[in-house]
C-alpha cells in the first residue's frame, strides 16, 4: 500500500538497462583497480554519474545522498576493510562553509540587489532605444549586454532578467522569439567565462586547486587564479558566439512563431481573445503646431477614443501611476504621451492632430516596460464603496492608478466609446485596466476591488537605493582587484552591505539564493576530496597517460576539454568540474604540463553546454521560444565545436 504523500519515481526500461550497464562496469573496475579504496571510490563515481544522468532523484538530492554515503562508508571503514576513511568525518560537511559556496551565495545576493534598484531595467531600456529593429543589430546588443552582466552574476539570473526585455523587443520589431532567445541564452553562458566569479565551476576552481595541492609535493603546488585571469579567453568566446549568430543565425536558428512573453503582452493577448479588444501601447509626441496644445487630457480622450496612461513634459515632469495623472492635466508643445488604443483610433488621432508617432517606446521604455506595468483585470465585489459611482466621480486613474480600458458586465464588453467612465459601477463588474504593477499590488489590499490578475511582478523596485547598491558592489570589486582579501570575504562584504543599507531585506536575500545549487556544490566537494586522497585520480590519470602516451601535450589537453564537455551534457557543470579537475591535474603532472592550466581547461570546458537543453539557461529559454531538442543540436553542435577551438587556441596563446 503506497504511503500517503510519497511518490516513488517511475523507472523506465531504458533506466534499468543503463543501471545494469553501470553495475557491470563497476564490477569490472573493481577487479581492475589496485586497491579497495579506489574500487569503492570508482563505484561511488559511477553511481554519481548514473544518478545525475538519469535523474532518478533531483541532482541536489543525489549529491546530498552521495555525501551521506561517503560519510557512512568512512565511519565504518574498519568494518569494510579500508585502510583509512575515504573522507575524514571532520571534512565531510566543510563544503558548506567553503570559499566557493560562500562566494556563490554572495554573488547571487549582489545580483539581486542590483536588480532590486531597477538598474538592470534601465540597462534594458537603453537596449530598447539603441538596438534598432534589425536582427543583425538586435542580437549583438542583447547578447553582448547579457554576456557582460553574466560575467559578474549567475548566468541563469542574467538570462531570466532579460526574458521580458527580449519579449518586448520581439513585440516591437516583429522578430520571432526563437531568433533572439537562443543567442541571448548562449551568450549568457559564454559571459560566465569572462571572470572567475562568472560561473560556478570557475568560482569553485581555486578551492579545487588548493585541495589538490594537499596531495602534491611542495614543488608541484599550483597558484590560484586571479579575478581577470580568464578575461581574454572569455571575451574571445563571447565575441565568437555573437559573431556566430550574426553571420550564421539565419541558417541555424529556427524561424519560430512570433510570440511575446512579457506579462503585459500575454495579458493583452488574453483580453483580445476573451473580450475582443484590439488595443496596443503607443508613444506619440505633440508638436508645437498640433491642435492638441492647450487642451486637457479629458477633452483629447473623449474626442479620439483613446486612453492616456503616461505623460511627460521635460525630464522633471513624468507622470505615471496613482496621484500623478488625471483628466485635468494640460497638454503643452513637445509633450510626450503614452497611449493605449486600437490601431484604428490611434491612426485617426495622429492624422487629425498632426502627432509624431514613434516606432517604439522611448520616453516610457522603462516605466511602461512589461516588468513595471501592463493590462490587468479587477472585479467590483459586493460591499465595495464604488458601487453606484462612476469612474469619473472617483477619479479612478488619479486615485487608484488604473486607466479603465473596458468594462465587462452581463456577458457584454463595453469599450471607450460606450461611455464606460460615466457608467455607475455594479457588483460583479469586471474592469479591464492598464496599471503599474506597484499600483495593482496596492489594489490587492483594497476592499473595493478583487484583483483577478495574479501573474505579474509583485516585487517593488527601490531606485532610491541605487547609490548604496553601486557603492557596495564597487567595494567588493575593489577588494577583489587591489587587495589579497579572500574571494568569499570580498563578495560577502558587498552582499551584507546590500542588506545593511536596505537595498535588500534579509528575506529577499534568502530568496535570491538558489539553495539547490548551494547544496549541490557543497555536497560534491567531499567527493572530489575522496577522488584525490584515495589515489583514484592518480590511477585514472596513469591509465589515460598509458593510452595517450607519447602524444603532444595539447592533445592531452584537448582530450580533457572534450571529456569535460561530454560530462557537462549529462550532469551538472559543478559535478563535472569536481570530478575532472583532480584527473586533469594528475594527467598534466604525469605529462610534464602545467597542472593549473589543465585545471582551468576543465573549469572553462564545463561551460560548453549548448548541444542539449540540460543547462539551466537552456532549460529556461526552451519553453518561451518553443524550442525542440533538435534546435539545440543544430545550433548548439556548431557552437560546441567553436567553443573548444577558440578555448584551446586562447589557452595555448596566453598560457
Amino acid at each position: 500500500m503506497p504511503v500517503s504523500g510519497f511518490n516513488m519515481p517511475k523507472i523506465s526500461t531504458k533506466t534499468i538497462i543503463a543501471a545494469s550497464i553501470f553495475l557491470l562496469v563497476g564490477l569490472f573496475s573493481a577487479y581492475a583497480v589496485p586497491s579497495v579504496e579506489i574500487a569503492v571510490v570508482m563505484g561511488i563515481l559511477l553511481l554519481t554519474v548514473f544518478l545525475f544522468s538519469f535523474e532518478i532523484v533531483g541532482v541536489d538530492v543525489a549529491a546530498v545522498s552521495i555525501m551521506v554515503l561517503l560519510g557512512l562508508i568512512s565511519s565504518f571503514s574498519h568494518v569494510l576493510g579500508l585502510a583509512q576513511p575515504l573522507v575524514p568525518t571532520s571534512e565531510l560537511f566543510r563544503g558548506f562553509s567553503s570559499n566557493a559556496v560562500m562566494s556563490i551565495i554572495a554573488v547571487m545576493i549582489i545580483g539581486a540587489g542590483l536588480d532590486k534598484t531597477g538598474l538592470m531595467g534601465k540597462v534594458a531600456g537603453t537596449i530598447l532605444k539603441l538596438a534598432g529593429h534589425t536582427e543583425a543589430r538586435v542580437i549583438p546588443a542583447i547578447s553582448g549586454t547579457v554576456g557582460f552582466i553574466s560575467s559578474f552574476m549567475q548566468n541563469v539570473g542574467a538570462a531570466a532578467l532579460f526574458l521580458p526585455v527580449v519579449g518586448r523587443i520581439s513585440a516591437r520589431t516583429g522578430l520571432p522569439m526563437s531568433r533572439l532567445l537562443m543567442p541571448m541564452g548562449f551568450c549568457a553562458i559564454l559571459g560566465g567565462t569572462i571572470t572567475m566569479v562568472g560561473s560556478s565551476p570557475l568560482i569553485l576552481l581555486n578551492d579545487l586547486i588548493l585541495t589538490s595541492n594537499k596531495a602534491l609535493a611542495p614543488e608541484q603546488h599550483m597558484a590560484t587564479w586571479s579575478l581577470f585571469s580568464v578575461t581574454p579567453i572569455g571575451i574571445a568566446l563571447l565575441t565568437t558566439g555573437i559573431a556566430y549568430f550574426v553571420f550564421a543565425g539565419r541558417f541555424v536558428l529556427p524561424g519560430g512563431k512570433h510570440d511575446d512573453i512579457t506579462s503585459g503582452a500575454n495579458a493583452m493577448q488574453y483580453f483580445q481573445e476573451l473580450y475582443g479588444l484590439d488595443y496596443g501601447l503607443f508613444e506619440v509626441v505633440v508638436p508645437t503646431t498640433s491642435p492638441l496644445v492647450g487642451k486637457k487630457l479629458d477633452e483629447v480622450e473623449g474626442e479620439s477614443l483613446v486612453r492616456v496612461i503616461a505623460f511627460s513634459h521635460g525630464s522633471d515632469d513624468l507622470r505615471v501611476g496613482p496621484g500623478s495623472l488625471d483628466r485635468d492635466v494640460g497638454i503643452k508643445a513637445n509633450t510626450v504621451l503614452g497611449i493605449l488604443a486600437s490601431p484604428e483610433h490611434l491612426q485617426a488621432m495622429v492624422a487629425v492632430s498632426g502627432l509624431e508617432l514613434r516606432n517604439d517606446l522611448e520616453t516610457f521604455s522603462e516605466v511602461l516596460a512589461a516588468t513595471n506595468a501592463g493590462i490587468a483585470e479587477v472585479v467590483i465585489p459586493p460591499g465595495s464603496d464604488l458601487i453606484g459611482k462612476t469612474a469619473r466621480e472617483v477619479w479612478m486613474r488619479k486615485t487608484y492608478g488604473i486607466a479603465m480600458v473596458a468594462l465587462h458586465r452581463g456577458g457584454q464588453t463595453l469599450r471607450k466609446g460606450d461611455g464606460i467612465r460615466t457608467l455607475p459601477l455594479q457588483a460583479g463588474d469586471a474592469l479591464i485596466v492598464h496599471t503599474t504593477w506597484a499600483a495593482l499590488a496596492h489594489l490587492e489590499r483594497d476592499k473595493n476591488f478583487v484583483v483577478l490578475t495574479t501573474e505579474y511582478p509583485h516585487e517593488e523596485l527601490r531606485p532610491h537605493k541605487v547609490v548604496p547598491a553601486l557603492a557596495f558592489f564597487g567595494i567588493a570589486l575593489f577588494m577583489l582587484l587591489f587587495t589579497d582579501v579572500r574571494l568569499s570575504i570580498a563578495l560577502m562584504t558587498g552582499a551584507i552591505g546590500m542588506i545593511l543599507s536596505g537595498v535588500l531585506r534579509i528575506e529577499e536575500a534568502y530568496h535570491a539564493v538558489s539553495w539547490k545549487s548551494v547544496f549541490l556544490l557543497a555536497s560534491l566537494i567531499p567527493l572530489g576530496l575522496a577522488v584525490e586522497t584515495s589515489g583514484t585520480a592518480a590511477w585514472i590519470a596513469q591509465q589515460t597517460l598509458s593510452l595517450l602516451g607519447g602524444l603532444p601535450i595539447w592533445v592531452l589537453q584537448l582530450a580533457i576539454a572534450v571529456l569535460a564537455t561530454l560530462f557537462t551534457l549529462v550532469m551538472s557543470n559543478v559535478g563535472a568540474t569536481v570530478l575532472l579537475v583532480p584527473l586533469a591535474v594528475n594527467i598534466a603532472i604525469g605529462a610534464g604540463a602545467n597542472p593549473a592550466v589543465f585545471a582551468l581547461t576543465v573549469a572553462l570546458a564545463t561551460s560548453n553546454s549548448f548541444f542539449l537543453p540540460t543547462h539551466q539557461v537552456n532549460a529556461l529559454i526552451m519553453g518561451p521560444a518553443g524550442y525542440k531538442v533538435a534546435d539545440f543540436i543544430r545550433a548548439g553542435g556548431i557552437m560546441t565545436l567553436l567553443f573548444i577551438t577558440v578555448m584551446m587556441v586562447m589557452l595555448n596563446l596566453i598560457y
